[in-house]
């Protein structure tokens, strides 16, 4: 010890000090006014969904700016959003180039399923978002989830496995089938993309608002609309 505080022109009694000192366990940093901030980054997430942490932190300041407020950090934004899970789907750089042609009805089934989400007002005031997959030879909707948030990839992948199952009785498909949807995050996502291929499915992508992407919302939503608002339960995979 001694030679090592000589060489470093340092007290050994420094040395000891800091050899014998207890690390302290790094906690989650949280700032005063973080659960206020929350509360409206949740709402903005809710109705902007793809929206990511820079986005957000501009509509945040731009509504302090008009309460007399002083902005927001865009690292805090993000270190709430990151803490609550409700940044967007990391983008790998591994999505396959856009193979879809333009045409979304196929000769036979299972062929081609289409994804795709739509909106149902509530009286209360909430959003409900409903995601949904279809086939595109009969028009079956095969399967759909709904949340008051918004879509994420858990949501995506869980409709893929059920399609799967519902179409061919187990855990991957017999052939490939391709599946249409937009280049939304949650689609993109490296664990969609994983499951998508153990699946036995190839994703295609279109465009966001494409007419290859309005065009499957109109032929499943109206059916669609009356079937869930009759149903007295759904599957709400988060609150």
């Amino acid at each position: 010890m001694k030679a090592v505080a000589d060489t470093l022109a340092v007290a050994r009694s420094n040395l000891i000090e800091r050899v014998s000192r207890r690390a302290k366990s790094r906690r989650p940093y949280r700032k005063a006014g973080d659960n206020e901030l929350l509360a409206l980054i949740r709402r903005l997430v809710d109705e902007r969904p793809t929206y990511g942490y820079r986005r957000i932190r501009r509509l945040i300041n731009r509504q302090r700016k008009a309460n007399g407020k002083p902005p927001v950090n865009g690292k805090r934004v993000l270190r709430i959003m990151q803490a609550n899970k409700l940044t967007l789907e990391r983008h790998t750089g591994r999505r396959p180039g856009r193979t879809h042609d333009g045409v979304v009805i196929a000769l036979r089934s299972n062929i081609r399923w289409c994804s795709d989400h739509f909106e149902l007002a509530c009286r209360n005031g909430e959003i409900v978002r409903v995601l949904f997959a279809i086939d595109a030879c009969d028009r079956e909707v095969m399967g759909w989830l709904a949340t008051s948030a918004g879509i994420s990839g858990e949501m995506v992948r869980d409709l893929m496995i059920a399609c799967v199952e519902r179409r061919f009785g187990i855990s991957k498909a017999a052939h490939p089938v391709e599946w249409l949807s937009d280049n939304g995050s949650a689609y993109i996502a490296k664990d969609t993309l994983d499951t998508a291929t153990a699946l036995g499915l190839k994703l295609c992508f279109t465009p966001v608002r494409s007419p290859e992407s309005n065009a499957s919302r109109r032929h499943s939503s109206k059916p669609s609309n009356a079937t869930m608002l009759g149903c007295r339960s759904c599957r709400m995979l988060r609150p």
